[in-house]
């Protein structure tokens, strides 16, 4: 008996065969999804890791899983994964919160916190304790059918890129950045035209010259050879961010059996833990590619972060509002994200729970 993992690597498929184990009794078909390629550590983690944790953490119990891998706009693009669960055309996904910031506001609020801390292991640790004491961050997966797995991804320390030398937030002025998501926001006060993408058409939109810069982070800029494009690399701290959950479809998940629903979670912890370790050991070496000379590189002192912070709109109260008005404990999630990062002893450039 045979189970086929179909990878589809960038709009390609390529047809693998595994055996499955003998003792398997029942084979779940499982199609797991995410809109960006492998090139992307939260891509690569799924089949390096959450697939083998899940597969070894059913040994002996009688249930195999017959997956397929749908990635790099083949099933979703990137920001559909979550109407891919919610249609039941995947049964679990790597969903890029980021992307969906009017679905899952309460997902987003390090979006609305700029120039937190840089460590994506912190950022993961104050949203696994909001997670575990604040019920509406899981209820507001529900309204689409999907089930919090557990875990999900930070990104690394964003930072700036363009095609010219920034040395402060006046050297903005005019030109047109693009950014994902709520991320558009920190640029509002500065000068900047604020543009919403994302990493699969960044390279493209600057050679063409429809952007002058990005705001992106390392670990991404580095595999999508930004820097041939936007050779200017500014370090604004502007922090880590926590970018994406592992969900399945709940009304799937529920039919499962108890074996199978904890063979997930235990994979989405280890996919966590597994992508955090990479991460640490990537940014390093991507940053000695995407700012090989200290021509290209220039890190914003202290005071000018400082600056840029303050001269933001209260973006945070702002959305903390909007989720209060529908329904959502958006202040509460703000105020608990604010205290776990406090009580993590962490560099906050702007206290966003103070009104």
């Amino acid at each position: 008996m045979t189970m086929t993992i179909r990878r589809l690597l960038a709009g390609t498929a390529l047809a693998a065969g595994l055996a499955l184990p003998a003792y398997a009794d029942e084979t779940i078909n499982v199609t797991i999804v995410n809109g960006h390629p492998p090139i992307f550590l939260w891509v690569k983690h799924l089949h390096d890791t959450f697939i083998p944790a899940v597969d070894a953490a059913l040994e002996g119990s009688g249930y195999a899983i017959n997956w397929t891998e749908a990635y790099g706009g083949t099933l979703a693009a990137v920001g559909g994964e979550l109407d891919a669960i919610e249609d039941g055309l995947a049964e679990v996904a790597a969903v890029p919160t980021v992307f969906l910031p009017n679905k899952l506001p309460l997902q987003n609020v390090t979006y609305n916190t700029p120039f937190g801390p840089s460590d994506p292991t912190m950022i993961m640790s104050a949203m696994e304790t909001l997670n575990q004491s604040i019920p509406g961050m899981l209820d507001s997966w529900h309204a689409y059918d999907a089930e919090y797995l557990g875990g999900g991804f930070a990104l690394d320390n964003y930072l700036l890129m363009t095609t010219f030398p920034v040395h402060s937030i006046d050297d903005l002025a005019g030109h047109r950045i693009a950014a994902p998501g709520p991320a558009v926001n920190w640029l509002e006060g500065t000068g900047a035209v604020g543009v919403a993408g994302n990493l699969t058409t960044y390279y493209n939109d600057i050679q063409t010259g429809v952007f002058d810069g990005v705001i992106v982070f390392p670990t991404a800029a580095a595999p999508a050879r930004l820097q041939e494009v936007a050779p200017y690399v500014t370090v604004t701290d502007f922090g880590a961010q926590y970018a994406g959950a592992l969900v399945a479809n709940q009304t799937w998940l529920a039919d499962q059996p108890e074996v199978v629903q904890n063979a997930l979670r235990q994979g989405a912890a280890a996919y966590t833990q597994a992508y955090l370790a990479e991460q640490a050991q990537r940014v390093a070496a991507a940053m000695a590619v995407i700012a090989p000379d200290a021509d290209h590189l220039y890190t914003l002192p202290a005071e000018e972060r400082a600056r840029w912070a303050a001269a933001l709109p209260d973006i945070a109260g702002t959305w903390a509002a909007a989720a209060d008005a529908a329904g959502l404990p958006g202040t509460e999630v703000l105020g608990a994200y604010v205290a776990a990062l406090q009580a993590e002893g962490a560099d906050l450039g702007r206290d966003w729970s103070q009104r």
